[in-house]
């Protein structure tokens, strides 16, 4: 059960939420799926669409080594790209018709105010990403990928292992660094006026006085989007609405109305 804090800096009031809330914002996110399917599925099969591309592309460039880093940092977009799931679920929250133009054009609308500033910081964290798992790959194997041996032999091998666990260290580290910063301020750009520092700073206090049931939702977006990229992203087109549908619900039971 959500109860209020006495803490509303800003006008902005945090509540206290339990692990009751993360599974009730999933069972939300599940039927605004059921209610909207075509909205779910377009959005789902455009992120989906995107990460095949970029994994085919790879073979192509015979760089297929590469598509463990990238999908592991692919997730890293998924708050900003699920802008439009969380404009679908505020209308059917707020009783309001889904019209294809209005939900497509969300982004366009919002360039004057301030998620276009969230999309330069979720694309850093990307970047920032890429660049040091290359570094990693590079003081693990040299400059030059091994000649010899497929992805899998490639990532078995000691070299490898090592990669893998360093890896998993640092990415872990900025994927929990980016979900603090975007759980909270991305939904909340799109639902009120506000600055995207205020959003940021909020949503990592959220975070903090909510640390177990927000890292619960943490490691269940992990877990299922980890699942759903297995069989060629496909499980995407079905969680990834799923998952921005249930972050605006959970945004909706750990952020107070505006005032």
């Amino acid at each position: 059960m959500m109860e209020h804090t006495a803490d509303a800096r800003d006008g902005i009031e945090i509540r206290t939420i339990g692990l009751p809330d993360v599974t009730a914002a999933l069972a939300q996110g599940w039927s605004d799926f059921r209610r909207a399917p075509a909205f779910g599925l377009f959005f789902g099969a455009v992120f989906s669409a995107v990460g095949v591309v970029i994994c085919l592309q790879l073979v192509v460039w015979g760089t297929s080594y590469w598509a463990l880093p990238i999908m592991a940092g692919f997730p890293l977009i998924g708050p900003f790209a699920a802008v439009g799931l969380y404009d679908v679920s505020r209308r059917l929250e707020q009783g309001a018709s889904l019209d294809w133009g209005e939900v497509l054009g969300v982004i366009a609308r919002e360039r004057g105010r301030q998620i276009p500033s969230m999309a330069f910081v979720t694309l850093f964290f990307f970047l920032a990403w890429v660049y040091f798992a290359h570094l990693i790959f590079a003081l693990s194997f040299g400059l030059a990928a091994p000649v010899t041996g497929g992805p899998v032999e490639m990532l078995t091998s000691p070299p490898g292992l090592v990669m893998l666990a360093v890896g998993t260290v640092v990415g872990g580290g900025l994927a929990l660094l980016l979900f603090a910063i975007t759980v909270v301020s991305v939904p909340m750009l799109l639902d009120r006026e506000v600055d995207v520092i205020t959003a940021m700073i909020t949503s990592v206090r959220t975070v903090v006085e909510n640390r177990g049931p927000m890292l619960a939702w943490a490691a269940a977006v992990a877990g299922l989007s980890a699942l759903a990229m297995i069989p060629l992203f496909l499980g995407m087109m079905v969680i990834f609405p799923v998952l921005g549908h249930a972050s605006w619900h959970l945004y909706r039971r750990v952020i107070g109305p505006a005032a």
